[in-house]
């Protein structure tokens, strides 16, 4: 019986480099070795995309709506074929055809990934390429992006995005919210419970006691309120409570020093989204992966966007999709044998 993972990957939108990465990604025999793979999309956009870049087509296509698709399938990589016409031809750009289906590709993947280990369809993990928010809002969907949508449909009572690369690893205390609002959703709990599921996260990844370093809101930190008071109401009460739980926290630091002084921490806490994916993106820009943490299925991504100015040219690198693929496949193999 083959024991390998079985990794669902979704194409993302079809206008951007999706395509592209993943028949990069799975011409690494090493990589694609490491698992089954269910590749959630459309088969004739990725088979451009390998005719494109002179790549072999290492894929078995079957019908996302035959029959066959609900049985078991033999294959190592096969792509669950649910396109569109005039998919491949889309210009690269965003497009309310492109959010319907890369938001239907993803509600398939998840849907199957919460089926019975049983099931012919069950995934254990889901690595996801790019989607482009703005082609999701133009089909009429509200959503942030892929990490509040999974929250959502998996009914997680909390989540955290975590960047995972070989320099750094930072967690984010709130996510995909305009810089304006953070004031009015940052509270203690959510930044407990981002220290909380950064030390989960640590701990699944083989850290046995995580050393978690927190930033500061403010300039400075809020130099000691002359520059906002968020650290002491906030973020000060927060590493108490973490403390009081056992965890090593550390903090709250000034974020323009803790990034390049981080070394002696395993993951560092950040307040909101450019403030933790700037130095990530600057320090791993090919290596880094986004995981979300603390939802009940393993759903990793590659650290970057749709990139439709350079989609067709075969100029896109796959590193951080194929780093993606590593640590989904590294994730389930770590459910598995804790529970056996």
């Amino acid at each position: 019986m083959d024991t390998k993972p079985i990794i669902g990957i979704t194409m993302g939108d079809p206008a951007g480099i999706g395509p592209e990465i993943i028949a990069k990604a799975l011409q690494n025999t090493a990589l694609s070795s490491k698992a089954r793979f269910v590749i959630y999309g459309a088969n004739e956009s990725l088979t451009l995309a390998a005719d494109r870049c002179n790549l072999q087509t290492r894929w078995d296509r079957v019908d996302a709506n035959a029959e066959r698709a609900s049985q078991n399938i033999t294959s190592n990589i096969v792509v669950l074929d649910d396109g569109e016409e005039g998919l491949p031809f889309l210009k690269h750009k965003p497009s309310k055809l492109g959010g319907i289906v890369s938001k239907r590709w993803v509600e398939s993947a998840i849907t199957d990934a919460m089926l019975p280990v049983s099931h012919p369809r069950h995934l254990d993990g889901i690595v996801t390429a790019p989607i482009c928010k703005e082609s999701w809002s133009l089909a009429g969907y509200k959503w942030p992006g892929h990490t509040e949508l999974f929250a959502a449909r998996t009914k997680a009572k909390r989540h955290a995005m975590m960047f995972v690369s070989d320099k750094l690893r930072v967690v984010l205390a709130t996510c995909h919210i305009p810089l304006m609002d953070i004031r009015n959703v940052l509270t203690i709990g959510k930044v407990f419970d981002a220290i909380d599921l950064a030390d989960l996260g640590c701990k699944q990844i083989g850290i046995k006691r995580p050393k978690i370093a927190v930033t500061g809101l403010n300039p400075h930190a809020g130099e000691n309120g002359l520059l906002g008071d968020e650290e002491s109401r906030i973020v000060s009460p927060a590493i108490k409570v973490a403390r009081n739980n056992g965890l090593d926290v550390h903090g709250p630091f000034p974020a323009d020093t803790i990034f390049s002084r981080a070394a002696p921490y395993d993951v560092v806490v950040a307040m909101y989204h450019d403030q933790g994916l700037l130095p990530i993106k600057l320090l791993s820009a090919q290596s880094a992966v986004n995981w979300t943490v603390g939802i009940p299925i393993v759903r990793t991504s590659p650290d970057h966007g749709t990139a439709f100015d350079i989609a067709g040219a075969d100029t896109a690198d796959a590193s951080s999709l194929q780093h993606a693929i590593s640590l989904a496949c590294q994730l389930t193999d770590t459910r598995h044998f804790a529970a056996c």
